[in-house]
């Protein structure tokens, strides 16, 4: 009868499922990790938010909130952009173009700013703006100069009220009064007040266009655009959310970044990894290949057989891992929602494209492994097949060893380019060492694997009969051992990098602000302090200084492999001599001096570097809004991390942000009496625990990755475990048919784990201070901290993992 390699597949399958069980656990976390990546990527491609405030406005005209730089040049040449820290807005000439349009019925300038009324926080925008929003006076008139409407409770027509706006206290008479909605009071100005009160005159949120009777949403658009020229962006339908809501920018770049650059790097990991298993599994059954060959199989059929049994697996394995991976997905989004990374009217997109490129990385990853183990199976001559598979080949193989050598060098390397390098140079670069130490690893894994028996091999001798077993057993089947080992390795140096790059910086930033703040008193508050708090807390019994702070972020232009990038970096706008702020924050001053005029600026020593200026240079920055400057550093310190990278004049900052009020105001000496009346009082420690919570994203994000690689690796090792174990039946059978007792064979298989075990986490240890030590050196100008107890942690689960994962099975094995 012909031979039929599609009959032989599905036999093979049918009847030895658990030779196929690894290979389909293997793909189908591939799967699972792909499609959940791939679920947060095209969700930040497409996020939109609905608009709400400009539900009622069918065209609004808004400022790029997007600052845009060009990379490389010819082919390389690509444009870049970055959100921007705080709203970008427009100048208020532009009003007109748009209210004279053909089919623009009006056109209103909109402005939302923030105003305190008392001790609470009140949003205010221009009575204009409620010929979009809809709002009804319930009683008295609209707003002239000097008046105002009020959406609060128990506001009354005729009281006067005093609203703290970003000019000082201003008397309002209320002129009318709204239904209360929302947590938070609303106030309405005359639009001329609104717009010279907001802290930055002459400068709009937005236009919104309301058109004529019989007008499309289309053709109002198409004229707006025309009219202003490029100088704002032009938004009808969900876009508009994007004009009204400026945090979607910063949510689309967060869950690219997430599904892309993270993703790629854990799809890359777990083809790496299911390709492994794939290999391990056709090496397996070397023997049946080998009999295939001696009794006349073809090449060809070889190949076509192990191409037939993926395809008969690969598919139902990626489609497994597709609910599994929806769900890690939605979980994901939903703590980024909670966490405020993400606008609550973003929802979660789910399409067909990630779903069929998950099911189709993990077919392509089992064929190209598949073929690859199958090559050396399906030529080698019949005779010669016998032979071979009956012992392991001992001979390095004349490919991969000198690739692995190359990667190994080059991770050499490039963890000496990253110890020369600082800010996010180090890090990318320590992430190019980390990929090619694992590289190295799989590629010299029977070598590095033939190493650890040899120097395991001694204390074992003095085991006894099954240790002495087991060196002998991870010596001569060193291809074995390896494919265990490369899984530990890979899920205890990426654990283990990402997880001790957030403890480090913790613990770098802690200290610093323990050595940085000096001040005695820290005086905060949520509806912003009022412009003149600062000399209220210079005034108070017993302050000998008192500076305001005005905190917000930054663009830098940074120096990154030969091209220049934008950089967001915390900021501080100081109000108040610098003496005062010598008092109050010891930011190490390395050079220069903090004594700050009209357009100069101090800088972390570290991003000064990144930007490749000194003290008496100009450095190119965009403003909150994207304004561009070019400020005199005068100064460079040391500790930005811990307290904010960039410091400048606040005037130079204050027309640049939302609100412009004070955000902070450190005083020495005084007492919590005599400035209880300007807002909530923390002390210097009560202040850097605070601070530390707006890390918790950076450190929530840093430990998810950390499980997600880190869990996908170890069931990639459990499984290969498992699979290198069960494949043994007949050795562990043999054993005990020669008069080894059970315990011993159990023992011996526990030795060999043990190998295993210390092994990877050695190997993986060494890549994961290969890695942070350069990068902590750049990002900190400090060695990694590793908490001893996570470490030990990491250490504890990998050993217990690779004794159940090999015990477990073998006491299977021997009952048999």
């Amino acid at each position: 009868m012909a031979y039929v390699p599609n009959g032989l597949a599905r036999a093979a399958v049918r009847f030895k499922p658990a030779a196929f069980a690894g290979t389909f656990v293997a793909l189908m976390m591939a799967s699972l990790i792909v499609a959940a990546c791939g679920i947060l990527l095209e969700t930040g491609l497409r996020a939109s938010v609905p608009p709400d405030r400009y539900a009622g406005a069918p065209v609004v005209a808004a400022a790029d909130q997007s600052a845009h730089y060009v990379t490389g040049s010819g082919d390389t040449r690509s444009e870049e952009s970055i959100a921007l820290p705080d709203r970008a807005r427009l100048d208020d000439s532009l009003v007109a173009r748009a209210a004279a349009v053909p089919g623009a019925r009006t056109a209103v300038a909109d402005v939302t700013f923030p105003v305190r009324s008392g001790d609470r926080a009140v949003t205010a925008h221009g009575w204009g703006s409620t010929a979009f929003t809809g709002e009804k006076l319930t009683a008295g008139r609209a707003p002239h100069p000097g008046e105002v409407v009020l959406a609060a409770p128990g506001a009354s027509v005729g009281e006067r009220t005093t609203l703290v706006t970003a000019e000082g206290p201003r008397d309002f008479r209320v002129s009318g009064t709204v239904a209360p909605s929302g947590a938070r009071p609303t106030a309405w100005l005359a639009d001329s007040d609104a717009v010279r009160l907001t802290g930055h005159p002459g400068r709009i949120d937005a236009i919104a266009v309301l058109p004529k009777a019989g007008v499309s949403d289309a053709a109002l658009k198409a004229q707006v655009a025309k009219a202003l020229g490029g100088k704002a962006e032009v938004h009808t339908g969900d876009d508009r959310g994007a004009a009204e809501d400026s945090t979607l920018g910063y949510a689309k770049e967060m869950l690219t970044a997430l599904g892309g650059s993270f993703g790629g790097i854990a799809a890359l990991t777990a083809v790496f990894t299911a390709a492994g298993t794939v290999a391990l599994s056709v090496g397996q059954r070397a023997r049946e290949y080998a009999l295939l060959r001696a009794i006349g199989t073809t090449p060809r059929q070889i190949r076509r057989t192990i191409a037939t049994e993926t395809l008969l697996v690969a598919p139902a394995a990626g489609a497994v891992g597709l609910l599994p991976g929806i769900a890690l997905a939605t979980w994901w989004f939903g703590q980024l929602k909670e966490k405020g990374a993400v606008p609550d009217a973003v929802d979660l997109s789910l399409s067909f494209i990630p779903l069929t490129a998950a099911v189709g990385v993990a077919v392509l990853t089992a064929l190209g492994a598949g073929y690859l183990a199958a090559r050396r199976p399906s030529r080698i001559k019949p005779g010669q097949a016998l032979s071979e598979a009956s012992v392991e080949r001992v001979r390095a193989g004349w490919i991969r060893t000198p690739l692995g050598v190359a990667a190994a060098v080059g991770g050499t390397v490039l963890s000496g380019v990253a110890a020369g390098t600082s800010g996010d140079d180090a890090a990318n670069a320590a992430l190019g060492v980390v990929m090619l130490f694992m590289l190295a690893v799989a590629l010299l894994g029977p070598l590095i694997a033939r190493g650890c028996a040899a120097l395991f091999g001694v204390p074992l001798r003095g085991a006894g009969a099954p240790g002495s077993l087991a060196a002998a057993n991870s010596r001569t089947n060193a291809r074995r051992l390896a494919s265990a080992i490369t899984p530990i390795v890979l899920a205890m140096a990426f654990s283990s990098v990402l997880v001790f790059m957030h403890t480090s910086q913790d613990r770098a930033a802690a200290d610093q602000q323990r050595a940085g703040i000096t001040a005695d008193h820290i005086v905060t508050s949520e509806a912003g302090l009022t412009p003149g708090a600062v000399r209220e807390a210079a005034r108070a019994d017993g302050v000998t200084a008192a500076v305001g702070l005005l905190k917000t972020s930054v663009l830098v232009s940074v120096d990154s492999a030969g091209d220049r990038w934008l950089q967001a970096a915390s900021a501080q706008g100081v109000t108040g001599p610098a003496a005062d702020l010598a008092k109050v924050q010891d930011l190490k001053v390395e050079t220069g001096s903090l004594k700050l005029g009209r357009n100069e600026i101090a800088l972390d020593a570290a991003l000064a570097h990144s930007a490749g200026v000194a003290t008496g240079d100009r450095i190119a920055i965009r403003l909150p809004d994207g304004t561009k400057a070019e400020p005199k550093v005068v100064a460079t310190y040391g500790r930005g991390l811990g307290l904010s990278q960039v410091t400048l004049p606040a005037a130079d900052v204050r027309r640049h942000v939302s609100s412009p009020l004070p955000s902070e105001i450190w005083t020495k000496g005084g007492s919590a009496k005599s400035l209880a009346a300007l807002g909530a009082l923390t002390t210097r420690d009560g202040y850097t625990t605070a601070q530390s919570l707006d890390r918790e994203l950076n450190a929530w994000a840093n430990t998810t990755m950390a499980a997600v690689l880190g869990g996908f690796a170890a069931i990639a090792a459990v499984n290969t475990l498992v699979m290198t174990v069960l494949d043994r039946r007949r050795e562990l059978g043999t054993l005990r048919l020669i008069g080894t007792t059970r315990r011993q064979v159990l023992r011996m298989v526990r030795w060999e784990a043990l190998i295993v075990a210390v092994a990877g986490i050695g190997l993986g240890s060494g890549i994961a201070l290969a890695t942070l030590i350069p990068m902590m050196n750049g990002l900190t100008g400090e060695g990694p901290y590793i908490p001893p107890q996570i470490y030990g942690a990491f250490v504890a689960a990998i050993l217990l993992m690779g004794l159940a994962s090999t015990t477990l099975p073998a006491r299977a094995a021997l009952r048999n």
